[in-house]
């Protein structure tokens, strides 16, 4: 499988700020930006792939989820990863590169290639955002816990 580098600026800084937030908050900020920023080539791979019955249309998806086959091929490299793509039928690989029977018709390459950028600037912008959300969130959620306190004693 060929491995695809891209250089963003300015997350490093993201990646400290994140490590800043308790764990679990840091997670589900990381999940909701990447399941949001994933759309586009989800919406693009749909809109791509061939309709013969529908199914792979219907099939596409952005989890965070692998099929047990799946998981056996793929090395988890990060806490949190998001996949993007149809579902983990046969066919859906068929389709995108072809066999000795059938033409290739990529759908999803053509869908990533197309949105990589925008999704990697859109993770940046929303990353900054849900930050300091959370931020938000814990800095209310900390002054509503030393109200009770103080209002306890």
């Amino acid at each position: 499988m060929a491995r695809q580098t891209f250089k963003i600026e300015g997350l490093a800084e993201l990646d400290e700020a994140l490590k800043e937030l308790p764990k679990a908050t840091a997670r589900n900020v990381l999940k909701r930006v990447l399941t949001e920023q994933g759309q586009p080539i989800k919406d693009d791979g749909e809109r791509l792939a061939p309709r013969l019955s529908g199914g792979l249309k219907a099939s596409y998806t952005v989890t965070q989820k692998l099929s047990r086959r799946q998981k056996g091929l793929n090395r988890k490299e990060s806490d949190v990863e998001v996949y993007i793509g149809p579902g983990p039928a046969a066919k859906s690989v068929q389709t995108e590169f072809g066999n000795a029977h059938q033409a290739a018709h990529p759908h999803l390459r053509p869908a990533f290639d197309g949105n990589v950028m925008k999704v990697l600037n859109g993770i940046k912008t929303s990353l900054e955002h849900e930050i300091e959300k959370a931020r938000i969130r814990l800095a209310k959620k900390a002054a509503r816990i030393a109200a009770k306190i103080a209002a306890g004693k």
